[in-house]
């Protein structure tokens, strides 16, 4: 076994110890939130499955982007939420919404992945996606291991927090250690791809996703907050798939492209999460009622 496939199995056991820690925070009514919320959950799907790859597709036609650049960048915008997001996230926005974002994109994206590289496959004259490998990497990085953190939660009650916190701070670590040395590795490989518009095609796909998202979050601001950054990003192993399944090509630049693409995509949401959060936390301190003094 060599060391490449030593790092994706790290990454794979980090993504999937994080996401059991969702599970075990999340209450089985979460996973059913949105759909309780049918004109939530139309906004939703229509800002991350329709406008997103609509933005994307205008960009890669407007730059003279490479063409690893112009997969990459469509594959992400065709992808889930990826499976970090949430948890990073819960002090920004109600629990249910976030929760029910990740469960429905994660299930809509074994039809809307394939559905969406089918139709942009005569435009780009790339491969289709089969529905079986997305629906493979959704199972194994998202579906199985948050109904582990739900059986865990329900079997372990007093312990859920605890164990919650542990598996979290385990994973994160062990998915910063593993991602340093894919970094350093594909760093001339993503090195190679800048210029001719990349940086810009990249932010401006970001921004888009997160204003996009902000306005159609409705009128609740922690919904905005939550499918703001829900639409500017996306999950990266499932774009990998999509990606190098579209276009037999030059699988090392598309794999660089959708890590940079990622990372972007992460660097734009953060001012935007610390925006977000400093209004969420103004408006809990005007909306808490002042201490009433009582005299002798």
């Amino acid at each position: 076994m060599d060391s490449a496939m030593l790092i994706r199995i790290a990454i794979l056991i980090s993504v999937m110890l994080i996401v059991i820690a969702l599970g075990l925070r999340c209450a089985p009514a979460d996973v059913t939130y949105l759909l309780h919320k049918p004109r939530l959950l139309v906004r939703s799907l229509v800002a991350m499955n329709v406008i997103m790859p609509l933005v994307a597709v205008w960009l890669v036609s407007s730059f003279d982007l490479k063409t690893p650049v112009k997969v990459a960048l469509v594959a992400l915008a065709i992808s889930p939420l990826p499976p970090v997001l949430p948890g990073k996230r819960l002090n920004l926005t109600t629990r249910g919404y976030t929760y029910g974002i990740v469960v429905v994109a994660a299930v809509c994206s074994v039809v809307l992945v394939p559905l969406t590289a089918y139709l942009l496959s005569a435009h780009f004259h790339t491969q289709h996606v089969r529905a079986v490998k997305v629906l493979l990497v959704v199972a194994l990085t998202v579906l199985a291991p948050l109904f582990i953190g739900l059986f865990l939660q329900r079997i372990l009650p007093t312990r859920a927090s605890g164990l919650a916190t542990i598996l979290s701070t385990v994973g994160t670590a062990l998915l910063i250690v593993a991602c340093i040395p894919v970094l350093v590795m594909e760093w001339p490989t993503i090195r190679s791809l800048l210029g001719d518009g990349t940086v810009v095609a990249a932010i401006v796909l970001s921004g888009i996703g997160l204003l996009v998202g902000h306005l159609l979050g409705g009128p609740d601001p922690q919904h905005r907050t939550v499918l703001a950054l829900a639409t500017a990003s996306r999950h990266p192993g499932v774009a990998l798939v999509a990606a190098t399944s579209a276009s037999a090509q030059a699988p090392r630049l598309i794999t660089a492209a959708v890590l940079f693409a990622f990372v972007v995509s992460m660097i734009v949401s953060a001012p935007y999460a610390a925006w977000r959060r400093r209004v969420d936390a103004t408006s809990t301190k005007s909306s808490t009622p002042p201490a009433v003094g009582v005299s002798g």
